[in-house]
């Protein structure tokens, strides 16, 4: 019976739904056997490093992973880098096929003065800093202004402005970083502006996330009446669905009666930053009124941008805006892409589940005689490969060292300490 070797490059919800949508393809006749490759020590991708920790329900799709990853067909190499511990051209010529699920991991850019001074800075550095992702870990954020502001309008921009925005001690039973969680603490920031581009109905929230902001104990959320009008008379009499959805939500909160917290959190729409401006760190941001000349500005001490994401580019794999290029997942030869690197950043975590599924479909149709070329084990040259059963010990360490504490886990966050729960 012929046994089929596939690479998944990327431990994120993309490379586990493809090694699930595998499994479910197995038939008598076809087997498969899979190994996934992850830089990082650890797996699951955006669910450890991007969810927000104060929305932990997102977060149990990780008992999907854990269960794919406990088949007997499936192995785990993470803490092995693409590039210096194996090549694309290693993986193509030893497997069956390779799956590319990196991701989007960089910050697009604003393109406008003054985005690299001190204080303005990417929702893709903030947002690892404060889930204990280990290559952010130093990032230097000052919070010793009063005002914020996050130019973006998709749900990473709305996390960014909620952890931002809420009062600290919220955030004690998370698995926020304990470092972010004392940075926090010793915040001066009391106003957290979310500024976007386009108008109300062209926001990408979700109204999931924005039906969450009125339970926000101590902070006051935002919106203008009027922005809401103006937006519901844009789109007329039959709005498609999700904007419908999303109007309403934002009416509600429009709508609240004012409380007297000493924390808000404001929107503003139709607005395009043009330049950020200081004498050696933010100081302002100026902006213009869309589609006009008009331009006002705003004091502030912070900028984070959550304008979206790109893929970044693995050596002899095709990219272009920021997303490899691919024909509905096929990309060259043996190679296949699935979820955020295949159509840039879109959807919630669900998404790269159907995505996966219909790539994986083609991948088995373009079969041919099985390789059985080798094994990737013996070619990686370094001893600090972390397995299943050493990502177990890592899993079991955290939540046994978050449950004193009230909290479902508490993260290591050096490299070091997790090879020392790994026991390597």
């Amino acid at each position: 019976m012929p046994q089929y070797k596939v690479a998944i490059v990327g431990a994120g919800p993309a490379g586990y739904f493809a090694t699930l949508a595998l499994n479910n393809l197995q038939t008598e006749e076809l087997k498969f056997s899979i190994d996934m490759i992850e830089r990082l020590p650890t797996p699951w991708g955006l669910v450890r490093s991007g969810v927000a920790p104060d929305h932990p329900k997102i977060k149990t799709v990780a008992k999907v992973f854990e269960k794919v990853a406990n088949e007997p067909n499936f192995r785990l190499f993470a803490n092995v880098e693409l590039g210096s511990d194996l090549t694309i051209e290693q993986l193509k010529d030893m497997y069956d096929a390779v799956v590319i699920a990196t991701g989007s991991a960089l910050g697009k850019r604003l393109g406008i003065p003054g985005e690299d001074m001190p204080g303005s800075m990417s929702a893709a550095a903030f947002v690892p800093w404060y889930n204990s992702h280990p290559d952010f870990k130093d990032e230097e954020i000052d919070l010793s202004c009063d005002t914020a502001v996050v130019i973006g309008a998709g749900n990473v921009a709305m996390d960014v402005a909620r952890m931002l925005a809420l009062e600290p001690s919220e955030l004690d039973p998370t698995d926020t970083a304990d470092h972010a969680i004392d940075a926090f603490k010793e915040s001066a920031i009391r106003n957290v502006v979310i500024s976007a581009r386009r108008g109300p109905e062209h926001a990408a929230f979700t109204s999931p996330e924005l039906r969450e902001l009125p339970k926000l104990e101590h902070t006051i959320v935002i919106i203008e009446k009027s922005d809401i009008a103006a937006a519901l008379s844009r789109v007329g009499d039959a709005p498609e669905k999700d904007v419908k959805s999303n109007l309403d939500a934002m009416l509600l909160i429009a709508e609240q009666e004012p409380t007297n917290h000493a924390r808000t959190m404001k929107f503003q729409f139709l607005a395009t930053p043009v330049e950020i401006k200081g004498a050696n760190r933010v100081e302002e941001v100026v902006f213009k009124k869309t589609g006009t000349d008009e331009t006002f500005s705003i004091k502030c001490g912070l900028v984070i941008t959550a304008i979206g994401y790109e893929a970044a580019p693995l050596e002899g794999i095709p990219y272009e805006k920021g997303k490899v290029v691919n024909v509905e997942g096929r990309v060259k030869e043996n190679i296949y892409v699935v979820g955020w690197a295949k159509r840039g950043p879109s959807g919630v975590i669900g998404t790269n589940k159907s995505d996966a599924a219909d790539v994986m479909k083609l991948l088995v149709e373009d079969l041919k005689a099985p390789k059985n070329a080798g094994d990737v084990a013996e070619i990686i040259a370094h001893n600090k490969v972390v397995t299943q059963m050493h990502w177990q010990a890592i899993n079991e360490a955290e939540i046994a060292a978050g449950e004193p504490v009230g909290k479902p886990r508490r993260k290591a966050v050096t490299r070091e300490e997790l090879f020392k729960h790994a026991g390597l």
